[in-house]
């Protein structure tokens, strides 16, 4: 796919996340292409579950799951996020390449490799570019896209043909929902299209996420559980689960 068409596309999702709503005459004026052309667009961000179409336009697609903005979500479970993200920097070595999802958690890892040496960061999450921006021996890339404002995190087909240019080492995800027999969600169905390109990108997949998450399932999937290889979490992690993870090669992390 062309830049050109990555560009269109991702203009597009911008404006039905405003609008909710645009009409196909309006892009033909827009980007000077052809109706096929706009129709191959609107056909393809539908199967990816950008939009819905509609005679002669499309409409947003409204997400119906429960999606905290990212302040509310920092004051819940804070010891508990604080002791995952120094695990899961642990867990980092010198020359690798990460992957750093959006998210409470997440910026918790980031907190806490501030300090090493010769690590190269992707980001799609504004806050965590911000606390590593200027740290010696740390290189950041961010990623395009579309910003959500609830969780500071680029979205899109931009974000999306960014992290396709990048193979890493190791990607850190944060979630709002797991469950053990099923895999990781979220609720927001561009911020899942970016994580399941992470995950796609990462040669390994390393979930971050407090205890209250589990047993809970969001509107998108993120990745199924056999493509997970580790959780790292607290040691209020329900039984089951923990057992149920284990018995799917899932190593299990306790911090």
């Amino acid at each position: 796919m062309s830049n050109n068409t990555v560009d269109r596309r991702s203009t597009i999702v911008e404006i039905i996340q405003t609008r909710g709503k645009l009409r196909v005459d309006e892009l033909r004026k827009k980007f000077d292409v052809s109706n096929v052309t706009l129709r191959n667009d609107l056909k393809k961000l539908e199967e990816d579950g950008y939009l819905r179409r509609t005679h002669g336009g499309a409409l947003k697609v409204e997400t119906v799951a429960f999606d905290l903005a990212l302040i509310e979500k920092e004051k819940k479970f804070s010891d508990e996020k604080r002791r995952i993200g120094k695990a899961a920097a642990n867990l980092v070595r010198e020359g690798e390449t990460i992957i750093l999802d959006s998210g409470t958690t997440t910026i918790e890892v980031a907190r806490n490799i501030k300090n090493m040496k010769n690590i190269t960061v992707l980001t799609n999450a504004l806050n965590i570019a911000t606390e590593l921006a200027g740290r010696e021996g740390l290189k950041v890339i961010l990623t395009g896209g579309i910003l959500r404002e609830k969780s500071f995190s680029l979205v899109g087909p931009h974000a999306e043909q960014t992290l396709q240019d990048y193979f890493c080492d190791k990607l850190f995800l944060g979630v709002d929902g797991i469950n053990s027999k099923d895999g990781v969600t979220t609720p927001n169905l561009l911020e899942a299209k970016v994580n399941r390109m992470m995950a796609e990108q990462a040669n390994e997949v390393i979930v971050v996420t407090d205890s209250s998450k589990f047993s809970k399932r969001s509107l998108s999937l993120i990745v199924p559980v056999h493509k997970i290889d580790k959780v790292i979490t607290d040691s209020n992690i329900p039984e089951a689960d923990f057992q149920r993870l284990r018995a799917k090669d899932v190593e299990v992390i306790l911090a």
